[in-house]
């Protein structure tokens, strides 16, 4: 890879559809690639392909939209090595960032001030194994762990291993989404409630306002 520079599919400005900032702008930086090939990927336009910037390209693009929050995604960031250096200098600046990653790439490098939006795969994605544990004890109080739902196997899966891990003592938020168009949201909503889970539910907020499309 050359030095200091990333591979970014795209750069945009919109609100924060998931996690615990829902709703507030937010600088989406995109990385192209991902090692993982979940069932129900909404973002494989960004396994291929992307422009080559530098650090200082994408800290001065993210200027420019003059938000407070930044949010790092994918693909899977963490699979270019420069996204480390990319979460600390948009952390020097003062934003408040977060990283949406997998859970299968080692987050114990990542800068103590970036929010971990960290996912456990459920089986129904088909990457279920891929799963690295280890980073569950690298996560803080103030990160967050994500399942994302596609049926009552990947439910019970998902409170098994909340469970297992204490992680709804560990980190800030256990967040649980139904995938798009295979689990209805009241249902997931139903067995929460029903189950009293401690969790937050969420629904993709830019699909509820935009539909199905790049750039929200």
């Amino acid at each position: 890879m050359t030095a200091d520079t990333l591979r970014i599919t795209e750069i945009f400005h919109s609100l924060q559809g998931e996690s615990r900032t829902t709703g507030l702008p937010t600088v989406f930086v995109r990385l192209t690639g991902c090692p993982l090939r979940c069932t129900w990927c909404d973002t494989e336009y960004s396994f291929h392909g992307g422009t080559r910037m530098s650090l200082d390209e994408i800290v001065k693009e993210v200027e420019g939209y003059g938000a407070k929050y930044v949010c790092v995604t994918g693909g899977e960031p963490l699979g270019q090595p420069n996204c480390l250096p990319l979460l600390e200098q948009l952390s020097d600046k003062g934003y408040e960032v977060s990283l949406e990653t997998s859970g299968a790439m080692d987050v114990s490098l990542v800068d103590d001030r970036v929010v971990k939006v960290m996912d456990l795969k459920p089986p129904a994605s088909g990457e279920s194994h891929r799963n690295l544990y280890e980073n569950i004890q690298h996560l803080t109080a103030n990160d967050q762990v994500k399942f994302v739902v596609a049926n009552r196997e990947d439910y019970d899966w998902s409170v098994s291993k909340m469970l297992q891990y204490n992680l709804a003592n560990r980190v800030s938020d256990v967040l649980f989404s139904p995938v798009n168009d295979q689990l209805g949201p009241d249902q997931l909503a139903d067995w929460i409630i029903s189950d009293k889970l401690p969790v937050r539910f969420q629904v993709q907020l830019h699909r509820v306002i935009w539909g199905d499309k790049t750039g929200v």
